[in-house]
Parts: C-alpha cells; structure tokens; sequence
C-alpha cells in the first residue's frame, strides 16, 4: 500500500521568503527558547524540516498532550465503527470500576464532556494517589460539578477515554491507530508510555517522531481524507477542531484562549492547535493553508510557548504571498545556513576564576545531619570557627567532584564531568563548555545533552536537557568555599528525576 509522503518545495515556491523562516529560528534563538525541531509546510509541499543537534530526524520524543488529539481521533474511529456515542454516559462501559454509590454528576457524565473538557471533575484525578488504579479514580474521586458546563483541563479524562479505546478495540490505542490510518505510515518506533496498571497513557503518553505530526496535521487539515480515501467522517473533524467551549477564564496565555473543541485546541488567527506540554505543537492556519511542527522543552521558560506562536505570526504569516516568488543563490544559501545552525544551544560562560583549577578532580564529601551537629558543637567551642548552618543534605547523595579535560589552563575548558556517589553507586554527567555532550542520564538512563559555565558569582552552572521519552531539564549549581561545597538541584520535568531536588553540603576529603 502507498504511504502518504510529502513533496519538497522550496519556501518561495510556496510563497513564503526563505529570511521569515530564518527570523523565526533567529528570534527563538535570541529567546533561549530550547527548540528540538521545526517542520514547515503549506500547500501540502514541506519547505523547511529542521532538528536542533543533538535531535535528529530519528529521535523519538514525547508528544505529552497531543496524545489527548490521537485519544480523540481513536474516538471517532470507534464511532464510526458504530460501537459507541458521543452522547453515551461513560459509566456504561467500566462497571468494574465504579463505587457501590455512584455520584449523580459521574453517572451522567457522557463521552462528549469528557472529550470537551467539562467533566465533573475541576482538575485531573489520579494525580491524587498516582499508585492507586488511574482510571478507577475518575470514577470514584468526589467531583466537584455537574459536568457538560464549564472547560476544565482534566487528563485523567482523555485516560480513561483511551482505556475505553483499548477495551473496546482490544488492542493498544497507538496499533489501533496505526492499523486504521495505515496509509499515514505512521513511524512504526512510536510507542505510548503505560501507565502503572497497563493502560497507555491517552493524554501524554504518545511517544513519536516530528514527522508522525506532520502527518497527523495533514490527516486533520484535510477532514481524515488522504490519498483520496476518506479514513474518519468529515462530520466529526469539523466538530473536533471547532470552537465548542470557551476557555478564557482558566487560560494563562492567549493561545490557550481561544477555545476548545473535541481534545483540539482553537488557536489565534482562526486556526487550530494539538498541543503538548513544553512546546510539542501542531499548528494548522486554514487561511494560509500553512502546518507549523514543533517540539521543544519550554517547560522553563515562562511562556515559552506563547513565543512559539508569536515567532510564527509576526515573522511569518504578514509576509506570505499567494503565489510563487522568485527563488535567488541567496535565499537558498540563507536557508541552508538556517538548517546548519540548528542545536540545542548551550549556556553562555564567564571567564573560570582562579579557584577553578584547584578544585578541579577534589572530590567533596557530603556531609550527614549527624557530622554537621559535631562539627557546629565544635565550632561553638571555638570562637574563632566560621563553621556554616546546614543546608538541608540530601542523605542518599554520598560525593561529589567536578573534573574539567584541561588542568593546565582553566580558561581554555571545552568540556568535563560532574560525578557523584549515589546510594552507592558512581555516576558522571558530562557537559560541555560553550558547546553540548550527549549521553544517558544517570539514574534513569534517558538521553540527554548538557553544557556548563562559570556565573558571575563563581558558582558552576549545569544544565541538562532530558530528550527522551521523558522530556526536561536538571540543574547543578555548585558553590564553592575553601575546603567546602554547597550543590543546589533543581528538575523541571513532570515524573520522574525527583532525586536531583534540593541542596546538599559537602566538606573537601
């Protein structure tokens, strides 16, 4: 069977000047914003496909709520099977679930309200106890209103509307998927992640490759029609991406404002959005007939994804024209110079301080609640001690060292490693300086890249960008005194990486 394929076309073809795609990637660089790719296409012609080094068009990546876009599509997949209503009450079809008094408001709630995020629950329900059955807390977690009246962002609805899928289907959601849009080609390494209890997680878990979005966004431009076979009913695509609930009030930022339809977004400039947390965007604008494809990690950045759409329309779509524009040696020469500038960049370094080559390869032991209380009853003995307070030690931490490849002049360091003793165990996180290094992330073995500098203050500051199937960032800052070191950690990534949280204080060995 042929697979959908897309043609490539220079930006001009299309109507696009290559120097607007150039912008967008300047200004979100000029932003810190931690691009991982960017898929452009309009006319149904892909003029600009993009990875940010380390990224690549082979890297998997966490798609997080768009996962809530492919639950809702399975959905309509079903209905046009005929084995369920948008219109049935939800309770119908997981009996096993449900207390011996279920509350009114949850046994009227229908399929629809849970695919328009008014549900009866004001928030997500399994985040309560995530050891306890996630699909059993919809239904037993005391809600808070009647559904089918007001948007709340609730994920354990798209969840539990998955393991509907998979129920009635009985097969994994994504083999659903893949088996009825089969002339998509979706890639076949996409996975969803699972939830404790074996159900895949509807509403962000989709694992999957940039270009599986760009698919996914010709499928629903084009109202499930591809290569000429209608593979979902029209009817239901227009209802999924129209504007059915208003979401300003619970919305942060104007993206997110303008309403919500069957687990799509409506989005500005009279388009429509599948969104994911940290940036993963399928942005569809009807008017210019344009699909944007994004990932990314804006998880810390306030508003990051805001710029993203920003970025788009004021570099962008004010400059598009209807028809072809003249291609020139230069634009296609500013275009190539764009794609070979694509990298997660790193941060930006002081000049090392004199300190810095002797605490290079000293290894800094941490220090227990226990030695800190010895050695402040020893300093109180001894008036002229300047011993410090603790610094709330984390216990499972036993060491630390910083070693840089260059010992002989500190301001010629291009790379190095964090090690520590972890519960027994030794890990290393290398970084680069003024550039990235890739490898698995401690603990949890996921790919990542990560830089280090020298701040203003003297501290040492890594960063670490988790690209995987989880997607964040985890941070080291390291303070250094004359025989001592104060490490402050912080993540920002949803689940997992709760080990690197807080400070720990270490005395030299």
């Amino acid at each position: 069977m042929l697979k959908l394929e897309f043609e490539k076309a220079l930006p001009e073809e299309t109507g696009i000047p290559a120097e607007c795609i150039s912008r967008f990637v300047q200004r979100l660089k000029q932003r810190r914003i931690p691009m991982h790719s960017l898929l452009i296409s309009r006319h149904d012609k892909l003029i600009f496909e993009g990875y940010y080094e380390p990224c690549s068009a082979d890297t998997l990546h966490r798609m997080f709520s768009i996962s809530k876009s492919l639950t809702a599509i399975a959905i309509g997949l079903l209905i046009d099977e005929g084995k369920l209503s948008l219109d049935d009450p939800i309770v119908k079809y997981f009996p096993e679930k449900l207390p011996d008094n279920v509350h009114p408001w949850i046994a009227s709630m229908t399929i629809r309200d849970m695919l328009m995020m008014r549900t009866c629950h004001a928030s997500t329900t399994y985040k309560k106890n995530m050891n306890a059955d996630w699909v059993e807390s919809f239904f037993t977690t005391p809600p808070t209103h009647p559904a089918g009246k007001l948007f709340h962002y609730d994920t354990s609805s798209s969840h539990t509307l998955c393991a509907l899928v998979e129920k009635i289907s009985g097969k994994n959601i994504l083999d659903y998927i893949k088996e009825k849009l089969d002339i998509l080609g979706l890639s076949d390494s996409s996975y969803m992640v699972k939830d404790p209890f074996g159900v895949s997680m509807g509403g962000s878990g989709y694992v999957a490759l940039p270009m599986d979005l760009l698919k996914l966004g010709y499928f629903i431009s084009h109202k499930g029609n591809v290569m000429g076979k209608q593979l979902i009913s029209s009817s239901y695509i227009d209802m999924a991406v129209a504007c059915l609930t208003a979401t300003q009030v619970t919305a942060p930022v104007p993206s997110e404002a303008q309403g919500y339809g069957l687990m799509f977004w409506r989005g500005e400039k009279n388009g429509f959005t599948c969104y994911g947390m940290g940036g993963q965007l399928i942005i569809f604008l009807p008017d210019y007939d344009l699909i944007c494809i994004t990932t990314a990690d804006t998880q810390n950045v306030g508003g990051g994804n805001q710029q993203i759409y920003d970025a788009l329309y004021e570099e962008i779509l004010p400059y598009i024209k209807e028809s072809a524009i003249p291609v020139s040696k230069e634009s296609i020469g500013l275009l190539d110079d764009t794609l070979a500038s694509l990298r997660v960049e790193p941060l930006e370094s002081c000049l090392a301080p004199d300190f810095a080559d002797i605490i290079n390869g000293k290894t800094f032991s941490v220090v227990t609640d226990n030695s800190i209380s010895n050695q402040k009853a020893a300093s109180n003995q001894n008036p002229d001690s300047s011993q410090d307070s603790v610094f709330n030690p984390v216990l499972s931490f036993e060491s630390f060292k910083l070693d840089f490849d260059n010992k002989t002049d500190h301001n010629s360091q291009r790379a190095g490693c964090l090690s520590f003793i972890y519960k027994g165990e030794s890990y290393c996180v290398k970084f680069g300086i003024g550039s990235m290094q890739t490898g698995l992330f401690p603990i949890h073995d996921m790919n990542y890249c990560a830089s280090g500098a020298w701040l203003s203050d003297g501290t040492f500051y890594i960063m670490a960008h988790i690209i995987d199937a989880y997607v964040g960032t985890v941070h080291f800052q390291l303070a250094f005194g004359k025989d001592d070191l104060t490490v402050f950690m912080r993540k920002k990534e949803e689940s997992l990486f709760n080990e690197f949280e807080g400070h720990v204080y270490c005395r030299l060995v």
